[in-house]
C-alpha cells in the first residue's frame, strides 16, 4: 500500500510512523554529546572547538528548519519531510567517513536539514488527525525530541567503548533511512497546500550573524574578550543581526516574521523556548565533561578536592538514563494535562523542574546517586516544557504559517542551544589548571548555575501566556 491508497482516518499509522521518524533524528542529534571528550582527544583540539561538532549541526538546524518548513507548506510538508530526513540520513554515512575535525562539522551542518522533522511533523498532525487527537499527536511527537535524544546520549558511550567513534554514525543513519522510506510508502500527503517563496538571503544573513557570534564565544577566553578578533566577530554579528532584521522587514515572505512578535503568545512561547533551549544543550555539554573527570585532580595549587566521577564512555551514557526514561513516562502526561488544563501549567511545572534540577547540579554533586537524582527532575522538565511549547506554537498560528511558525519555534530553540552549548564550553575552557585542558570543579558549578538562571528566565514570558487554549481560524 502506498501513501495515497491509506486511509485519511488511520491516523494512528502516521502517529506511530512521525513519532518513529522524530526519535531516530534525535538520537542522531545527540549521539555525539557524550563524546565530545573524546573527539577532544581524537583531533587534539580545545572543549571550545570540538563542541562545534554539535553547536554547527545546531547552526544550520536554525536556518534550514524555517526554509523546509516553508517549502513543506508550498510543496507539500510529506514530501520536504521524506527529503530532510533523507539528507540528514546520507550526511550521517558522510560523517561517518569523516577524516577530520573539519570534515567532521561539515557534515554535522548538513545533518541539520533533519531538524525539519518535528514542525513538519506538527503540520501533518494539525493537517490530518481529528481535531480532538491534535493536542495529543503534537505532545506525543514532542516529547520523543527528550526522550530519543536521551537514548542516543546512553547508546554513544556503548559504541564508543566497544567500537570506534565512525560507528556512531552509521549507527544513528540506518533508523533515519528506515524511517524515510516508512514515512514515504506509509503518510499520506498533507491537502494544505500554501504558494510561498522561500527567504535564502534572510539565511544567509542569520548564517553569518549567529557564525560570528558563536565563533567569538568559543574563543573569547583563548584570544582575550578585548582582542581586536573578538571585538571584530561580534561587531560583524551585529552588522548581521541587523542587516537580518531589515531583510525580514523588507522581503514578501522572511525567513522569521518578526511581526508575530507583536503577538504577545507567540512572542512569549518563543522567547520561552529559546531559554529552554539554552538550558537544555549546555547541560548536555557540561555533564559528560564533569562525570567524566577522575576524582582526585587538584581543584587549585596546594589543595585536593574529589569532583567527578571518573566515569568510563558507557557510564557517562547511564548518567543519562533516568532523564531518558523520566521523559518517556512524561510526555504523554504532560499532554493530558494540557488538553484538561491548559497548555501553561505543564510548560511552567516544566520550568520549575528544570530550575531545580540545574541548581541541584551545580550545588550539589559530590556523590553519583545525586546526579541520578537530580537528571531524574531535568527529564520531567524537559518533557513537559516540549510537549507544551510544541502544542502552542500551533495553537497561536494560521493554518497557513504552521510550518513557518514551527520552524520558527524551531530557530530558537536551536539558536538558544547553540548559544547554551558554546557558553558552557567557553565557561569550561575559562576555568582549567594552569598549563592544561582538565577543567576546575569552579566551572562546572558556574556554568550549571548560568543554565539554572536561563531556565528561571524561561518562566517570565509564560506570565503572558493565558490559562486556556486560544483557538485560531
Amino acid at each position: 500500500m502506498v501513501a495515497a491508497d491509506l486511509p485519511r482516518q488511520s491516523y494512528r499509522v502516521t502517529l506511530a510512523l512521525l513519532t518513529v521518524a522524530g526519535i531516530s533524528f534525535a538520537v542522531m542529534q545527540t549521539l555525539v554529546v557524550p563524546a565530545l571528550p573524546f573527539f577532544q582527544r581524537e583531533f587534539d583540539t580545545s572543549a571550545a572547538w570540538v563542541t562545534w561538532i554539535a553547536t554547527g549541526f545546531l547552526l544550520s538546524s536554525s536556518v534550514l528548519t524555517p526554509i523546509l518548513g516553508k517549502l513543506g507548506d508550498a510543496y507539500g510538508k510529506k514530501r520536504m519531510l521524506v527529503i530532510a530526513l533523507g539528507i540528514f540520513g546520507l550526511a550521517s554515512l558522510g560523517a561517518a567517513a569523516a577524516w577530520s575535525l573539519g570534515s567532521l562539522v561539515f557534515f554535522r551542518v548538513v545533518q541539520g536539514a533533519g531538524a525539519a522533522v518535528f514542525p513538519l511533523s506538527f503540520g501533518i498532525i494539525r493537517d490530518e488527525f481529528p481535531p480532538e487527537k491534535v493536542g495529543m499527536g503534537i505532545g506525543t511527537v514532542s516529547s520523543v525530541f527528550g526522550a530519543g535524544g536521551g537514548n542516543g546520549l546512553v547508546l554513544s558511550g556503548v559504541i564508543i567503548e566497544h567500537l570506534t567513534w565512525h560507528w556512531l554514525f552509521i549507527v544513528g543513519a540506518v533508523p533515519v533511512l528506515a524511517s524515510t522510506v516508512l514515512l514515504w510508502r506509509y503518510v499520506p500527503e498533507s491537502p494544505v497546500k500554501t504558494p510561498t517563496k522561500p527567504d535564502y538571503l534572510g539565511g544567509a544573513a542569520l548564517s553569518v550573524a549567529l557564525a560570528s557570534l558563536l565563533i567569538a564565544i568559543s574563543e573569547g577566553t583563548e584570544w582575550g574578550w578585548t582582542s581586536l578578533g573578538v571585538l571584530g566577530l561580534l561587531a560583524a554579528s551585529a552588522a548581521a543581526f541587523a542587516a537580518w532584521a531589515a531583510i525580514e522587514q523588507r522581503v514578501p515572505e522572511p525567513l522569521v516574521d518578526l511581526r508575530t512578535f507583536t503577538r504577545r503568545e507567540m512572542a512569549a512561547t518563543n522567547l520561552t523556548t529559546l531559554a529552554v533551549g539554552f538550558s537544555m544543550f549546555s547541560t548536555f555539554i557540561l555533564l559528560p565533561n564533569f562525570v567524566g573527570i577522575p576524582r582526585g585532580l587538584p581543584e587549585d595549587v596546594g589543595a585536593q578536592l574529589a569532583y567527578g566521577f571518573g566515569a568510563s564512555p558507557v557510564e557517562v551514557g547511564l548518567f543519562f538514563v533516568p532523564s531518558s526514561i523520566a521523559m518517556m513516562v512524561a510526555g504523554p502526561l504532560a499532554g493530558m494535562l494540557g488538553t484538561r488544563f491548559g497548555r501553561v501549567l505543564p510548560l511552567r511545572l516544566g520550568i520549575v523542574f528544570l530550575v531545580l534540577s540545574l541548581t541541584l547540579l551545580a550545588t550539589v554533586h559530590g556523590d553519583p546517586w545525586t546526579i541520578y537524582a537530580w537528571m531524574v527532575f531535568m527529564g520531567l522538565g524537559l518533557a513537559f516544557c516540549f510537549a507544551a511549547l510544541g502544542t502552542l506554537v500551533i495553537d497561536y498560528s494560521e493554518p497557513g504559517e504552521t510550518g513557518v511558525a514551527s520552524g520558527m519555534n524551531t530557530i530558537m530553540r536551536t539558536i538558544g542551544a547553540a548559544l547554551g552549548s558554546q557558553v558552557a564550553a567557553a565557561v569550561i575552557s575559562a576555568n582549567t589548571l594552569p598549563g592544561t585542558e582538565i577543567p576546575l570543579e569552579r566551572g562546572f558549578t558556574l556554568a550549571f548555575a548560568i543554565s539554572a538562571a536561563g531556565a528561571l528566565v524561561a518562566l517570565a514570558p509564560t506570565m503572558l501566556l493565558g490559562r486556556r487554549r486560544r483557538v485560531v481560524a
